[in-house]
């Protein structure tokens, strides 16, 4: 089968994780994604984690089914070389700043029709990055436990990831256009924006501009009922409840319908309404956690069966059982050995596993497949 985006050519001079994660995107569908990096590497080469060889495991995670070309940044025939690659393949995905040689404006002067992403920190161009972006706009206040006194940062890079996947579908829209009109572009995704867009997309903006001040609500659900609850083998599970359906399966299935009933008429309240099971959370999960108290893991499953209940036990990444996800294969990773890896979430039928490759591996095959002198540029310590 063809893959969605076969014959998709894209340059991707990158480090870290959005733009990556972009190209990873994209690759995974079938584009050849050619990553660009300086000789020795760029500043996420050696990243944590790291396997034990001391490769790093997010550089090859966020570089899989890429092609990898090592120039000097340094010297002008290096940098030419990848304006004549950018020119080749027509489309170029970077958060490199403050490197005039590789602005749409230099580059679109031998393409014209030049795409051009360029990811960033803020919209003035300054710095910036998912830990202080994500400070900035207030999410490290409205997470943690309601008691906590300090802000609590969020373990993933949300922003990144977001930014990404957000820098991927900006690039096939300008293809699309280009292919329609012949026009080019110049897109700027700055990753603050990406963050206050989502604020904003999910009503945080809206409700802070109307009064409304968002609470610390720990682990629960916010304007609904969800939370962990602790378990008689020691465990905790998740459970949630979006809709009156799952919350009446859950009662149902816990034996504690009635007792809820009776305290939905004292309150006065409508348990069928996502508000008023937000708000008396505290009075509905102390029914409820004597039954998971009496309870193992495996008996939970059972009595959740065939249920809408939406639940899942807390699990460490070493507890996963990787054989059983479909989504991941076995690789032989240059520098780390046998993993098993993700494929795309995308399962358009074709999907596969392919490792990053080695730190430019395919410099000589990519430059000159553009037509660019390889033993020259060698020569002159262009390439390594």
């Amino acid at each position: 089968m063809t893959a969605l985006l076969d014959g998709l050519r894209i340059v991707e001079v990158s480090s870290f994780v959005a733009a990556p994660l972009g190209g990873l995107t994209l690759a995974q569908l079938g584009a050849e994604v050619v990553r660009v990096d300086p000789l020795g590497g760029a500043a996420d080469r050696g990243r944590w984690p790291l396997a034990p060889s001391g490769t790093s495991l997010l550089w090859t995670g966020l570089n899989k089914g890429k092609r990898s070309v090592a120039v000097d940044f340094r010297s002008a025939g290096g940098r030419a070389a990848v304006a004549r690659l950018v020119a080749e393949t027509g489309i170029v995905l970077t958060n490199a700043v403050g490197r005039r040689w590789l602005s749409y404006e230099t580059l679109a002067r031998d393409r014209p029709d030049l795409i051009h992403l360029q990811i960033e920190g803020r919209p003035d161009g300054s710095a910036a990055v998912d830990y202080t972006v994500n400070a900035g706009l207030g999410f490290p206040l409205i997470t943690g436990p309601a008691d906590a006194a300090r802000p609590v940062n969020h373990v993933l890079p949300a922003w990144d990831v977001a930014c990404g996947l957000y820098a991927a579908v900006g690039l096939l829209a300008a293809e699309r256009r280009r292919a329609r009109t012949g026009e080019g572009a110049r897109i700027r995704l700055p990753l603050h924006d990406v963050a206050l867009a989502t604020a904003g997309n999910l009503g945080l903006l809206a409700e802070a501009r109307l009064g409304g001040v968002r609470e610390r609500s720990g682990n629960d659900l916010y304007g609904g009922f969800g939370r962990d609850f602790a378990l008689a083998d020691g465990g905790r599970v998740m459970v949630v409840a979006l809709t009156a359906r799952h919350f009446a399966d859950l009662c149902a299935a816990t034996g504690t319908a009635g007792t809820v009933a009776e305290l939905e008429r004292l309150l006065g309240a409508d348990f069928g309404a996502d508000g008023d099971r937000y708000r008396h959370r505290e009075s509905v999960a102390a029914l409820l956690a004597p039954w998971f108290a009496a309870r193992a893991e495996a008996e939970v499953a059972a009595a959740f069966a065939g249920t809408s209940v939406l639940w899942s036990p807390y699990r460490r990444f070493a507890d996963l059982d990787q054989d059983a996800e479909p989504l991941l294969a076995d690789i032989d990773q240059p520098g780390v050995g046998r993993v098993r890896a993700p494929a795309s979430p995308l399962d358009a039928g074709d999907r596969a596993v392919v490792p990053a490759p080695d730190l430019g591996a395919d410099t000589d095959a990519v430059l000159s497949a553009a037509g660019l002198d390889v033993a020259a540029l060698r020569e002159a310590g262009a390439i390594a």
